[in-house]
């Protein structure tokens, strides 16, 4: 766990995908191309709710090119259902909708052709009758006893209540001298990446293999694929060395796999599925958490925060999946930054008639984020003071880590303090104060955005068991394998998909680190499922403290290996021996070097000490830190490491235009030891412009009819380059001491803190009408359309 004289670790060396990615190389499952492959295109619903009578594919089948429809009661009847996160198995989900459909889109049969536009041509063609049902949207209306039920077999709509109470809560709210309730919304939204979920299944029948190619990021995707069409699992082989298009959490797609898989097997012939943009946004299984929190807040005058209750509503849309634990990740963070003595928590989560919500960035923990942030403004604006100086005052200090949260996690490190001086330094935060107040007077509309928040790092299971006591998950590995050759050359084995977040640089850097060789020497390959260790796939910001810690490890491993032959050669023990950048070095100046351990690892066998296999290779499977124990009595160890950042911006619009220009954005950012700089530099910047997207813009809408309005980037609006800023990055390392580096999380940076400070930006500035905005995104006409609605009232600026 050595921070200190770090030879390749933080250093200032390139991604080293990049360089295919840059001239177009890539290979991504488009770019796959099979002899004899067949395409896919989905039959979708029209309604948000409606009975199937009956399917007809006569005419689509009569044209030339045609090769195959399929209906839901057929594939229901080969292959078992998707896997459910919570224990609620009346609530069945299949690739294709049985017996009836549940939202607007929903695919209701699959069109086989040689071509993927005569398949759609195809899928016009299907005559699907149907019933009319009626239909829910809206995430409290559901939880009405005479709401239509999404699942009628489920007996309600709701999926998930469970309160947890940790700490004197009633004792806490009852001694504090003030008290405040509010109640805000997270919309709809999603991360949109610029490849569409992709996958192709060729069967063998010789062999009894599936082969599947696909753009995936989930955990235990072959086992979910095999377990669905009922085979073994070592008869599905999913090959990683596919590139992935961006994800951000959403590229699960394991109902595409499965209709997939089931064709390939029905029609003995490779079978391609890549969604086209309207297919990936209205059913793609890629909408994210739309969530009502309540909250009540106990505090005294001076500013200390106390206890706080939140009731958080999410709505799931059709079906379960693994949406409700989106409520679950937050609790190993429920009180963010803070020193809250007690906290009661209530997550809810139903179903509606709406998209299928999946994993999406931060998973769960941004909606909350932006709640507990805005609980400080409020606070703050309830006692008149300094928004910072209120989250100074309730920080947990550097002398006070590792820190438990009321709901028995506990933080590893972290100096919350020094993090947002150095930002306001950074910031000149005085002369941002004197320019918002110098815009104000020119008649804009100007504020300031705060937001401190912690990203939880690791990538733990906890919160699966702590939600459904039927899971019994205490793990969530990861694997490496490191082998050197007869020629002295290292490779390193990693078995995930690459979803554009640098796993290959990663591990080169963590090995050579540990060998003391350049990292450009390393080859690091992606052996498929089938020839790969246990892991869990790019989630929950892992991968830079478990595939680091895994590849770390293995290389360790080695080096012990090189060691005992290197001091068996010179006849000294081996614990007096220094390993030095490949050599091995006796007390008395003697050395072996590198390639004279690797001929005698893999041809001097006489030379080998007693009991040692030929050859250098070793494995390494990385337990999650800390992850060593089940729930208990409501409490949990959720993520083993805890990144910080603190974001300061500076935003302004015209009252009446209302086009909102970003000024000054300056992040502090906290993940540790920093692996390789510019991949954490990327995933800060996309972060930030994903969190201007859900603050502002994105926002999967439906109307009163149930029916998708934003099905497109015509509706659904994204950040372009004019409305994402320069971004001023800060760093701090605050290591972690459970990592083999000190490194913590970083794939979520960004995101976890943007929507809460551009929302408090623009509450900032319309403070003066006394205007408050409680749901993201923000619409801008809606401010302008309040502003002149305080107008009208006679509600002028106060400080204008």
């Amino acid at each position: 766990m050595n921070q200190q004289n770090n030879r390749f670790i933080s250093g200032n060396r390139r991604v080293r995908e990049d360089r295919r990615f840059v001239v177009g190389k890539g290979k991504f499952v488009a770019d796959i191309d099979i002899p004899d492959m067949a395409h896919v295109a989905l039959v979708a619903a029209q309604y948000p709710a409606a009975k199937i009578l009956n399917i007809d594919p006569t005419a689509a089948l009569a044209m030339e090119g045609v090769v195959a429809v399929l209906t839901g009661d057929e594939l229901a009847a080969a292959v078992n259902p998707l896997m459910n996160g919570l224990d609620t198995p009346n609530v069945k989900r299949f690739p294709l909708a049985v017996g009836q459909n549940r939202y607007a889109g929903e695919w209701v049969a699959a069109v086989v052709a040689e071509t993927r536009a005569l398949a759609e041509d195809a899928a016009e063609k299907v005559v699907v009758d149907v019933e009319r049902l009626a239909f829910i949207t809206d995430a409290e209306a559901a939880l009405e006893p005479s709401s239509p039920p999404c699942h009628p077999e489920h007996g309600s709509n709701l999926l998930l209540d469970r309160t947890f109470d940790w700490g004197p809560v009633e004792e806490d709210f009852a001694r504090s001298e003030e008290k405040l309730s509010l109640r805000v919304t997270w919309g709809r939204n999603s991360t949109v990446p610029i490849e569409t979920f992709g996958v192709i299944c060729k069967w063998d029948p010789w062999s009894e293999i599936l082969d599947v190619w696909a753009s995936i990021q989930m955990p235990k995707y072959a086992d979910q694929i095999a377990r669905s069409l009922k085979i073994p699992g070592n008869a599905v082989r999913v090959h990683y060395d596919v590139d992935v298009g961006g994800s951000y959490g959403v590229k699960r797609g394991i109902k595409h796999t499965v209709l997939c898989g089931y064709l390939a097997r029905k029609l003995g012939r490779p079978i391609r599925l890549i969604e086209d943009r309207l297919e990936n946004m209205r059913a793609g299984d890629a909408h994210g958490p739309e969530r009502i929190f309540d909250i009540d807040v106990a505090f005294d005058r001076d500013g200390t925060v106390r206890s706080m209750k939140i009731r958080a509503l999410d709505n799931a849309g059709a079906y379960a999946g693994r949406a409700p634990f989106q409520l679950g990740k937050p609790i190993g963070a429920i009180v963010g930054p803070y020193q809250i003595a007690s906290v009661q928590y209530r997550a809810m989560s139903v179903t509606t008639n709406k998209t299928v919500q999946e994993a999406v960035r931060g998973f769960g923990q941004s909606p909350t984020n932006y709640a507990i942030e805005t609980m400080m403004d409020r606070v703050a604006d309830h006692l008149g003071m300094d928004r910072i100086e209120l989250r100074r005052r309730n920080f947990i200090r550097y002398d006070q880590f590792p820190y438990e949260i009321p709901s028995g996690s506990s933080y590893d490190s972290g100096d919350y303090h020094t993090v947002v001086d150095k930002v306001l330094a950074q910031a000149n935060y005085e002369d941002i104060v004197a320019e918002r107040d110098r815009l104000r007077a020119e008649g804009l509309c100007a504020g300031i955005g705060i937001a401190a928040c912690l990203e939880p790092s690791g990538g733990n299971s906890s919160f699966e068991p702590l939600l459904n006591e039927n899971n019994r998950t205490s793990t969530w590995m990861e694997g490496s394998r490191v082998n050197i050759d007869a020629l002295g050359e290292v490779t390193v084995a990693i078995h995930t998909t690459s979803s554009g977040q640098g796993h290959e640089t990663l591990a080169a850097t963590v090995v050579g680190e540990v060998l003391g060789i350049d990292p450009d020497r390393i080859r690091v390959i992606r052996p498929d499922s089938l020839g790969s260790l246990p892991g869990n796939s790019p989630v929950g910001s892992r991968m830079a403290i478990m595939l680091g810690g895994a590849a770390a490890g293995a290389a360790r491993n080695l080096r012990k290996q090189i060691v005992a032959i290197a001091s068996h050669a010179m006849g000294i023990d081996p614990s007096v021996a220094r390993y030095e950048d490949g050599a091995v070095l006796a007390p008395d100046g003697r050395s072996v070097g590198w390639d004279e351990v690797v001929d005698i690892a893999h041809r001097r066998f006489h030379d080998l000490p007693p009991d040692t296999n030929p050859g250098l290779t070793a494995s390494f499977i990385q337990q999650v830190p800390t992850g060593v124990a089940l729930p208990k009595d409501g409490r949990v160890q959720m993520y083993p490491c805890y990144s910080f950042e603190f974001h300061v911006v500076l935003l302004s619009f015209d009252p009446v235009l209302a086009r909102p220009e970003i000024r000054r954005y300056v992040i502090g950012h906290d993940c540790g030891t920093v692996i390789n700089p510019h991949i954490v530099k990327g995933m800060t910047l996309g972060g930030i412009a994903h969190g201007i997207g859900a603050a502002l813009l994105e926002e999967f809408v439906y109307d009163g009819e149930g029916q998708l309005m934003t099905q497109s980037f015509l509706d659904y609006l994204m950040p372009s380059s004019h409305e994402v800023p320069e971004v001023e990055i800060v760093h701090h390392c605050t290591p972690s001491p459970l990592t083999e580096f000190g490194q913590k999380g970083s794939g979520e940076s960004g995101y976890l803190g943007a929507p809460a400070a551009i929302s408090g930006a623009i509450h900032d500035a319309v403070r003066p009408w006394g205007v408050q905005l409680d749901k993201l995104p923000i619409r801008m006409s809606a401010v302008s359309d309040a502003i002149a609605a305080a107008q009208e009232k006679g509600n002028l600026p106060n400080d204008h």
